[in-house]
């Protein structure tokens, strides 16, 4: 089994069409595939208008249509927390993630360049780190009241550009505690992803959320489903093989898939 539903395409910041998305995943053998265009957020530049949202479910939908005997395609979206989506009744599954931080007067993007990332830190934190991982995983965690969100995405995103441990380090007491509480307010309410996008774009070596988090995840009896947060169809299936082993290595023996409306679990050795 070979499964990914977080996927981007020229509707938001992705690079490929959805079609072209749909016949690498045959290509490359997936049976499932997920849409999660970004949803409008007035102050992202690369989410989608309102108007283009209409083109991508009509898109998706007639995709769905079009290939349903080679591929199982469901139409989703990204949500992020500081915009919620008008109406789930369009969407098979929606993700719900932290994008932005804000001083009160304005959004910013966490995870655009390192460079927007420590002047966020400067300028609402005034160099508090902690400060700053206290404001992200309590926008997290507050998803976990969100009907309509179904996944949790990139759980340590604010850790995307600290492959060199420059920020905190990933098992900073502090900072691990955050985060665990984060992880134990959602519980079992919600799924969460491990996540190779930072992989492919080359900003981290492993998938969010870091070892020690997958770790904690399994002490609560969290679901999991692995997904490459795909923009280009040529890293569909991006560290795949590693991150099952990492999820193994951790405890899990199923990860979550989405069936006839409902997310259910699948014996993990059956995924490559």
């Amino acid at each position: 089994m070979r499964v990914n539903m977080h996927t981007h395409s020229v509707f938001c910041d992705g690079k490929d069409t959805p079609r072209e998305m749909v016949e690498t995943a045959i290509e490359k053998g997936f049976d499932i595939l997920g849409f999660s265009g970004h949803g409008y957020t007035p102050y992202d530049d690369t989410c989608m208008s309102p108007e283009n949202t209409e083109e991508y479910i009509r898109t998706i939908r007639s995709l769905q249509e079009e290939y349903r005997d080679r591929i199982t395609l469901y139409l989703g979206i990204e949500q992020d927390k500081t915009r919620r989506i008008p109406s789930r009744d369009p969407y098979d599954f929606v993700i719900g993630s932290v994008h932005f931080l804000s001083d009160g007067t304005e959004f910013r993007p966490v995870d655009m360049s390192k460079e927007v990332f420590y002047q966020i830190l400067e300028d609402f934190y005034h160099g508090d780190r902690i400060a700053m991982a206290r404001d992200y995983y309590r926008e997290v965690a507050s998803q976990a009241e969100f009907e309509e969100v179904d996944i949790i995405g990139h759980l340590d995103l604010l850790m995307k550009y600290n492959e060199d441990e420059s920020f905190l380090r990933f098992d900073d007491p502090s900072y691990t505690a955050l985060a665990e509480e984060c992880i134990y307010t959602i519980g079992t309410r919600k799924l969460f992803e491990v996540n190779t996008g930072a992989i492919a774009r080359g900003t981290r070596k492993t998938p969010y959320p870091a070892r020690n988090l997958l770790e904690i995840l399994y002490s609560a009896g969290a679901k999991l489903m692995l997904n490459s947060d795909c923009h280009n169809r040529n890293y569909l299936d991006c560290a795949f093989e590693e991150s099952l082993r990492l999820i193994r290595s951790c405890g899990f023996r199923s990860l979550y898939i989405l069936k006839d409306g409902e997310f259910i679990p699948a014996d993990i050795d059956l995924f490559h």
